[in-house]
């Protein structure tokens, strides 16, 4: 689900691309609303909304987003993560599935990859150790 999206308003910006780059962004904000830490660079935001989209155009729409509906707050090039007690329950949310997969973050080759599912879409393949660095429970 990591595609280049067409900037807003763009010419091939039809109702379904405008609908996959809404469902995307909620995706995105929903991982932000979920993560497990209180402070990380700017960098380290990117880098899990590229779990997402590679669009430049809507991961600072995104991060516009969230820092509207508060959840984070942005100064010198950190993040202030606002967590309302949202986390990801890795009993409940995050689905195991053997196949041949690719990581969403690293880009490993995988035989089991980890999917969180959330509300508003699902997210993956991880690999055991990303899944746990793109929600904040390692560094």
């Amino acid at each position: 689900m990591t595609d280049g999206d067409p900037a807003a308003g763009g010419a091939s910006d039809d109702g379904e691309t405008a609908q996959r780059r809404a469902r995307k962004r909620e995706l995105a904000l929903t991982l932000i609303e979920h993560l497990e830490t209180d402070e990380l660079s700017l960098s380290a935001v990117i880098d899990r909304i590229e779990t997402v989209t590679t669009s430049p155009s809507l991961t600072r729409e995104i991060l516009d987003t969230a820092e509207k509906r508060g959840l984070i707050e942005r100064e010198d090039g950190r993040i202030q993560v606002r967590r309302g007690g949202s986390f990801v329950r890795f009993d409940q949310q995050v689905v195991a599935r053997d196949g041949e997969f690719t990581c969403q973050r690293c880009g490993a080759g995988l035989s089991t990859g980890h999917f969180i599912v959330f509300e508003t879409g699902e997210l993956g393949p991880f690999g055991s150790a990303c899944i746990r660095k793109v929600v904040g429970r390692d560094d």
